[in-house]
């Protein structure tokens, strides 16, 4: 085989090599049911079995409550931008958005298309480098919707915020979910992309307050309804089966490390490490405020573009590959997902030590 690098790709992310040789394995068969995972029918009971384990496993490991839906979707957390306002955002209502990031601006972007927005805060006089301490609600929206973690400028909210009492919290998690425990009750929707923390591209979990579906309007096209899919256990048209199967081995392998609060463990360790390193560091700086900083996604810089791309070309030739930052910040991004090994990390500082001493 092919000798596997460090993978620090803000999404897709890595997974677990455990994860990656069970799926390799029910390529050819799923068990002994001589099908493989990816020929099976979405209707048929071994498939069905596989659906319903993971969406357990879902319910198990964050605490999710009876009075909300699991639902497994298509169309990315992108999607989710739009059906959010559709089904959530009343004619004359108003939505509340926390705006800390490219993400939660497009998720503006198509919320507008449906009704009214106020933006509650916003951290763009900064470029992103901080999470705003202050936030304005309106007098009764909607609902309020924040992006829990900013995979391009590296900022993560440490809590959830606090809308006005009754009014639904919508998070976008799309790229820290299940990476730390969840106050499920706290929120009306989370929704969040598998393709960080859960598994492949192509997989959406939304969880979603049963009220809150049933509220939705009934004249949407029927796949842009929440209902639609509750009702059916996300099994309306064919889903995305595979990834379905992934998520299912990957919430077995974050139950395996002891659940969501050994995941927090384990992050904060990890990025407190290249972190408290690149503190003390005479050449590379993080770019976001140290009270908002991702545990997800690290970024940093030297202050030098040349310096930057040098180390980039030096850090992938040494096998630590997709550290290239966002365009939006330049410099280096280390994601640090659930995944991620930590002996990726300690090479990664050996690498930026290595340089510092050779540059600074």
């Amino acid at each position: 085989m092919t000798r596997r690098i460090f993978n620090f790709s803000a999404g897709p992310a890595c997974l677990p090599e455990s994860v990656l040789e069970e799926a390799r394995e029910n390529l050819l068969s799923l068990g002994t049911t001589g099908i493989g995972i990816l020929e099976h029918s979405h209707r048929g009971k071994a498939f069905l079995a596989v659906h319903e384990e993971a969406l357990a496993l879902c319910r198990e490991l964050a605490g999710i409550p009876a009075d909300y839906d699991v639902l497994l979707l298509q169309g990315g957390a992108s999607l989710q931008f739009s059906m959010v306002p559709m089904n959530l955002l009343p004619p004359g209502g108003t939505s509340d958005y926390l705006v800390t990031g490219v993400w939660s601006q497009k998720a503006v972007i198509e919320a507008q298309r449906v009704g009214r927005v106020h933006e509650v805060c916003s951290s763009a006089d900064r470029n992103f480098c901080y999470i705003p301490a202050q936030a304005r609600y309106s007098p009764a929206p909607a609902y309020a919707h924040f992006t829990s973690n900013n995979t391009i400028f590296g900022t993560q909210f440490a809590t959830e915020p606090t809308p006005p009492a009754g009014v639904p919290l919508v998070c976008d998690a799309s790229s820290d979910i299940f990476s730390r425990p969840l106050d499920i009750a706290k929120y009306g929707v989370i929704y969040a992309g598998a393709q960080k923390n859960l598994g492949p591209s192509g997989l959406t979990l939304v969880i979603i307050r049963k009220d809150l579906v049933a509220a939705g309007p009934k004249d949407l096209p029927t796949m842009l309804q929440y209902r639609t899919h509750a009702a059916e256990n996300s099994l309306y048209n064919t889903p995305p089966t595979f990834g379905i199967y992934i998520l299912g081995l990957m919430l077995k392998w974050i139950k395996a490390q002891g659940g969501l609060g050994a995941m927090a463990r384990q992050n904060s360790e990890r990025a407190g490490r290249l972190y408290a390193y690149l503190d003390q560091s005479r050449l590379f700086r993080a770019t976001a405020e140290p009270g908002s900083r991702s545990l997800m996604n690290v970024t940093f810089v030297t202050g030098r573009s040349e310096l930057d791309e040098q180390f980039l070309k030096e850090a992938t030739k040494g096998g630590l590959d997709g550290l290239k930052g966002h365009r939006s910040v330049g410099g280096m991004r280390a994601s640090l997902y659930n995944a991620f090994p930590t002996a990726g990390v300690d090479a990664l500082i050996a690498a930026l030590r290595d340089f510092e001493s050779r540059h600074a």
